[in-house]
């Protein structure tokens, strides 16, 4: 009786502590997740699939699931990412742009796998820690609130190079997938313990635009004619956009600040699409080369398969690139996971966010999960088994944004139908109401006309975020990192300033734009400086 009770315990414990899987398959499964970046979600399944041939995402979509409505929690790299790895919303880490994200030795979920058993791997691109990007990418993002207008980013353009026989485009991207591809080989295949590799690709983001000199940011769409062939150009749409007299002032800001503001042909913009899509054709090849190395270690029918992005890319939807909005080509996501345990051609309807994947890796590799997460389990939405605890999970997915290329912190709460989008203090800058059943390209804001609707999500939202709060906070670290930062500088703010991304625009009027800064900076004390430098 007491080895009978002694096992009866032990088996309790295990089934508590190693969760589902390890009772299915009896040993913890490998995990492997892709990330790409600036991947649109809507060509995972019907009908943006059919533009573009992505063979290993259509893949993953019939032999796992695919989610439908999966949303970023920051439509930018380093927050994003930094909710994926941390688990929680941005305003709770105040990962607030893409200088400011995690600390250095913040726990992410792959180091529960490894402190649980897993051997581990990351490499390619991270990107969730405080420190990195451009000089011109923070100063624009800590001087958003300053009442000037320039341009940021280089003009998008489409650029081909090579031939049918270039393949390898994004080399970093293939040097990375190749390093992964030899882990799995060499060390993966080998081990005895469950591993967990985490891969991260640049691609689909657009490249720098070279011509634009050292400080430029990422406006070119670079392929070749082999991943052209990929794309079916007859089924590629050009968006409506609004006029520009029409557009809401955050949205004129970002076209503008984007260098979208410009006249732009038809086929200049059929173009910049193609080109993106066949970006994604060259990203999805790399995530095959990855489950192809897992199939031929014998390794994939006891590994789960994940492939998501930090953020989607507009492609000149609503006439801006780039991402930075909560539009739907900027802020939907891939996300697709198959493995063993798991259903096969699920579609998933279910309101997900990035912020699901912590709670999810812990959950697959049955770790209980500890802390205050932001995020849900998905792998009750995943698994074959209905032996899983009774958990309402929230009906509303939360995407923020606080960086460059807006010009206020801006909040979206998705639910049901509605798509609810409210900015800084939610008094100062009017809010937008898209219906996305009736208004799928979301040109018709409704917020006027459903007030009902308008009052029912905002409450709901500052339950969630008193965003008031989180607004004036950012603004205060705006004004105190870039003043820390122009102090740091000292005699050479004034030329460093000026060269910055910005630099056409700002060198058009270096003092009036100056000024400004001062005014923002220090309000009506500067105008009194100003007087005194005019009597001196």
């Amino acid at each position: 009786n007491a080895v009978m009770t002694a096992l009866v315990l032990t088996l309790i414990f295990l089934f508590q502590n190693c969760g589902h899987f390890f009772c299915q398959t009896g040993s913890k499964p490998n995990i492997v997740m892709v990330m790409s970046d600036a991947f649109d979600g809507r060509l995972t399944f019907e009908p943006g699939c059919r533009v573009v041939q992505l063979p290993y995402v259509n893949y993953l979509r019939e032999l796992g699931s695919a989610f439908l409505h999966a949303y970023t929690n920051s439509p930018i790299c380093c927050p994003s990412r930094a909710a994926m790895w941390s688990g929680q919303f941005v305003h709770l880490t105040q990962s607030w742009n893409n200088y400011k994200c995690l600390d250095a030795n913040t726990t992410t979920w792959m180091d529960f796998l490894e402190a649980n058993g897993y051997l581990t791997k990351m490499m390619g691109k991270l990107d969730f820690v405080s420190g990195s990007h451009s000089v011109s990418n923070r100063v624009e993002a800590w001087t958003r609130d300053v009442p000037f207008l320039l341009r940021q980013e280089g003009r998008p353009v489409a650029q081909l190079i090579g031939n049918m026989s270039t393949v390898r485009i994004m080399k970093e991207d293939w040097k990375n997938t190749d390093k992964a591809t030899r882990w799995i080989h060499q060390t993966a295949a080998a081990s005895h313990q469950p591993f967990a590799l985490y891969l991260g690709l640049n691609l689909p983001h657009p490249y720098k635009t070279k011509s634009l000199g050292p400080t430029a940011g990422g406006s070119t769409f670079l392929t070749s004619p082999y991943w052209l062939t990929k794309v079916s150009s007859d089924l590629i749409s050009i968006p409506k956009w609004l006029p520009m007299s029409s557009m809401h002032p955050i949205d004129f800001y970002s076209t503008f600040t984007k260098n979208c503001s410009g006249v732009f042909t038809e086929d200049e913009v059929k173009s910049i699409r193609a080109f993106y899509y066949a970006m994604c054709a060259e990203a999805d090849a790399m995530l095959g080369q990855v489950i192809s190395s897992l199939r031929d270690t014998g390794l994939l029918n006891n590994t789960v398969v994940i492939f998501t992005s930090d953020h989607g890319e507009l492609a000149m939807e609503h006439r801006q690139f780039y991402k930075m909005s909560m539009f739907e080509g900027s802020s939907r996501v891939p996300l697709l996971i198959m493995g063993p345990g798991m259903k096969s051609g699920s579609l998933v309807k279910d309101l997900v966010s990035l912020v699901d994947l912590y709670p999810t890796m812990l959950d697959i590799a049955g770790i209980s999960v500890v802390g205050n997460l932001s995020g849900h389990s998905l792998h009750p939405l995943l698994s074959k088994s209905n032996h899983f605890p009774k958990i309402q999970r929230p009906d509303w997915v939360l995407s923020e944004y606080h960086g460059c290329n807006v010009n206020a912190s801006t909040y979206m709460l998705r639910s049901g139908r509605w798509k609810y989008i409210t900015y800084a203090d939610g008094q100062s800058v009017p809010p937008q109401l898209f219906d996305l059943t009736l208004d799928k390209e979301e040109l018709n804001d409704v917020v006027h006309k459903f007030p009902d609707v308008h009052v029912h999500l905002d409450k709901l939202l500052r339950t969630i975020v008193d965003y008031p709060v989180v607004s004036a906070a950012v603004h205060r670290y705006n004004k105190n990192a870039f003043s820390a930062w122009r102090d740091s500088l000292g005699k050479n703010y004034s030329q460093v300033i000026a060269n910055l991304r910005w630099h056409v625009d700002f060198q058009k009027d270096v003092l009036a734009n100056e000024r400004a800064i001062d005014r923002w900076l220090y309000g009506k004390l500067n105008q009194n400086k100003d007087l005194l430098q005019g009597f001196l």
